[in-house]
């Protein structure tokens, strides 16, 4: 195993690859570890929203391509919304038709496309199945301990998801349960009664509000569902979610007939996510964190691919400005933090505040009710979907009141 590299990264997920694939032409020795042998499975809802479709030509334009003729996937032209009071409304995604729609694409293949990517392009040394065990500041670097041997480097980026051993070094280790969700997955055979735009379905039962339960669909009648909501109200509740979700697959109106004769492909796998519904250290002297490790996940909706990949291609803009400037202290490093909330941090605080509106399913049945009722308020929200500066509408009070009257 060679050992000295400019960057090591670690995880090969949408936030290690982004990173990977954003350092080509820099010119510095990198490093990709993970302790997975890809292709390997990772529990997801498997939607990938248009963002996620938008940053590919960004990373390489032969990756889009491959993208774009991937026949594991299947495209997804809008959202259907269930709220607590059963209400339904049907949100098509702007530009449908076009390459920038969502899709469904089981993490298992997508981020082994990624990846896959990185390898053809030859940019870095690749470790598969390669635990890092510890991450250590050193003299004049970090030293990193995996199962295969050490490695070291000038700096590390932690894209090594939920459980990130890079993060430990940023005081971000233990778990918040108020910001933090809890989850699970079963792929499912031989569902029925999808939308004919294959929209992606949540639905927001009182039951387990501030959560949802999703149906996603999936090439050949196949769907991913799920159910994920706060950890705190997991252990308040001490919720079953396996058995929350198997209940109500099989006796809720709005899915007990779509799952009749649906089988489950397995078990259900559990996941946890650090949501960004409070801001983390995102770096210090010689790291950076990335995607997961970094805590970027929507509040509300969970998704966090498009997070992922654009942290990934920031991480990589501040590595080179580092090594330009040969200053990888905690001081520098916090541009990286700045950058990273500039782009973000609006969208993440929204989410917050959408999952607060949870704890008040009045309000979330009317905006719905009026959304099925009213072009206009259809209309605004499909803008909202598309334009975050016309969502961020539902923090402000004024909002509800046009709701009222008009």
């Amino acid at each position: 195993m060679k050992d000295k590299f400019d960057v090591i990264i670690i995880g090969s997920g949408p936030a290690g690859s982004a990173c990977a694939l954003s350092l080509a032409g820099s010119g510095l020795h990198v490093a990709l570890v993970d302790k997975a042998i890809f292709p390997r499975d990772k529990v997801c809802g498997d939607a990938l929203s248009a963002d996620v479709a938008a940053q590919l030509p960004l990373l390489s334009e032969h990756l889009m391509t491959a993208f774009a003729a991937d026949g594991r996937k299947i495209p997804s032209y809008g959202v259907r919304l269930y709220a607590p009071d059963l209400t339904r409304v049907d949100i098509p995604f702007r530009g449908e038709g076009k390459v920038t729609d969502g899709h469904v694409f089981p993490r298992k293949d997508f981020d082994d496309l990624l990846l896959r990517e990185v390898k053809a392009q030859g940019i870095c040394d690749v470790f598969e199945g390669c635990t890092v065990t510890q991450v250590s500041e050193v003299a004049h670097g970090v030293d990193v301990a995996t199962d295969k041997g050490r490695l070291a480097a000038q700096m590390v980026v932690g894209a090594d998801g939920a459980n990130s051993v890079v993060a430990r070094l940023a005081g971000n280790g233990s778990v918040d349960r108020r910001h933090h969700s809890a989850g699970l997955r079963v792929y499912y055979d031989n569902v029925k009664g999808f939308h004919e735009g294959n929209h992606i379905e949540l639905y927001f039962f009182r039951n387990i509000l501030p959560g949802y339960l999703w149906v996603f669909p999936l090439p050949g009648g196949r769907a991913n569902v799920g159910i994920g909501l706060l950890s705190s109200v997991v252990s308040k509740r001490k919720i079953n979610l396996r058995g929350e979700l198997k209940e109500l697959l099989a006796t809720h109106p709005c899915l007990k007939d779509r799952f009749a004769m649906a089988r489950p492909l397995e078990t259900g796998k559990g996941h946890a996510l650090p949501l960004g519904s409070r801001k983390r250290h995102l770096s210090g002297n010689r790291f950076l964190l990335a995607g997961d490790a970094a805590g970027l996940i929507d509040p509300f909706t969970g998704e966090g691919i498009g997070n992922a990949i654009r942290s990934g291609r920031v991480a990589a803009l501040h590595l080179v400005q580092s090594f330009r400037a040969e200053d990888f202290s905690a001081e520098f490093n916090r541009a990286y933090d700045i950058e990273i909330y500039r782009r973000m941090g609006k969208e993440l605080r929204l989410g917050y505040a959408l999952q607060r509106l949870c704890k008040y399913p009045w309000l979330f049945n009317y905006v719905i009710r009026k959304a099925s009722r009213s072009r206009y308020w259809h209309g605004f929200l499909t803008s909202a979907l598309a334009d975050v500066s016309i969502k961020m509408q539902f923090t402000d009070p004024a909002f509800y009141y046009r709701l009222l009257v008009k």
